[in-house]
């Protein structure tokens, strides 16, 4: 599985955005791709050691743990980063 996680707070319109721009695009993924990503949802407002990591960012887009994006989400960016890490995590379940 791809993890997609998106921290961001209440009441966030940069977030809501993001929230709407990562629905979207794993939505136009082939069906196969798309019930491979996960996506989490996590708020600075629940956990210190978040806020204290982003709270000048969000919203924050992680890609297996790997910063992504941070204020603003391509989609176009989004999509081929989703793409590529769904491919990768293919590959190594065919490897082992």
């Amino acid at each position: 599985m791809t993890t997609l996680t998106l921290i961001g707070k209440p009441d966030c319109h940069l977030c809501d955005v993001a929230s709407e721009i990562i629905d979207a695009v794993v939505a136009e993924l082939p069906d196969a791709a798309a019930e491979r990503i996960e996506i989490v949802e996590a708020s600075i407002a629940d956990d210190p050691v978040l806020y204290e990591l982003w709270w000048e960012k969000i919203p924050v887009v992680l890609i297996d743990g790997d910063l992504h994006a941070h204020w603003r989400l391509s989609a176009d960016r989004l999509r081929d980063a989703l793409e590529a890490a769904v491919q990768q995590d293919a590959l190594e379940k065919e490897s082992r």
